[in-house]
């Protein structure tokens, strides 16, 4: 598994629900952990759908 930084991604938003901080609008779903490992214990694979957000100036 390579390390993917969601918090880096245009699809990762923070849902300030207590039980399931972390989501991803790209898969659809809210989890208590970081969307890029969920998806790697459920499919085998990692994420295939990270776009890394724009830098800031």
């Amino acid at each position: 598994m390579k390390r993917i930084n969601c918090r880096r991604c245009i699809h990762y938003f923070v849902t300030w629900e207590k039980d399931k901080p972390h989501g991803c609008k790209a898969y659809g779903f809210k989890a208590q952990q970081i969307p890029s490992i969920v998806v790697f214990q459920s499919s085998g694979s990692d994420c295939n759908l990270f776009k890394a957000k724009p830098l800031a100036k």
